[in-house]
C-alpha cells in the first residue's frame, strides 16, 4: 500500500466487483454497517458515457464514529468511512481510502479515538489479498 496525499491507494488483485465482495463479506462478519455503494461508471452509462468500473463503498459504525464526531465536529464530512474502488487505464484496480492519521491530523482527532478509524486499512487490506 502507497500513501499520498492523505490517501493510502492499495493494488487488488480482483475485479471491482470481486473487491467490493471482498469488502462487504469482511463488514457483514464484522457487524459493521454498509451504507451505500455508488455506482459512478454504472451511473455514467445511463448516460451514455464510457467511464472504467469505479465504485465508492461506504461504510461505518454508529457506535465507533459517534464518539469521535463528538469530540471533533468537523470529522462528520468524512464519515461515514468509505473505500473507492477503481480499474484503471492499464486494467488494475485499486483501492483507496483516507488515511485514519490523515483524519486525526485534519479534523483534531484525540489520539485516544483516532483508533475508532484503524478499522478501513485492516478491511482494506484483508480484501486485496
Amino acid at each position: 500500500m502507497t500513501a499520498d496525499n492523505g490517501m493510502v491507494i492499495a493494488p487488488s488483485p480482483y475485479s471491482v466487483d470481486e473487491t467490493l465482495l471482498h469488502l462487504n463479506a469482511l463488514l457483514d462478519a464484522k457487524q459493521i454497517k454498509v451504507f451505500a455503494t455508488i455506482d459512478h461508471s454504472g451511473e455514467a452509462a445511463k448516460l451514455g458515457l464510457s467511464m472504467r468500473p469505479t465504485k465508492v463503498l461506504i461504510f461505518g459504525s454508529p457506535k465507533a464514529g459517534t464518539p469521535v464526531m463528538l469530540a471533533a465536529p468537523t470529522v462528520a464530512i468524512d464519515l461515514p468511512l468509505r473505500v473507492l474502488v477503481w480499474e484503471d487505464d492499464q486494467g488494475k484496480v485499486w483501492a483507496a481510502y483516507n488515511a485514519p492519521e490523515y483524519l486525526r491530523e485534519r479534523h483534531g482527532i484525540p489520539p485516544d479515538l483516532a483508533k475508532n478509524l484503524a478499522v478501513v486499512g485492516t478491511l482494506v487490506q484483508r480484501a486485496v489479498e
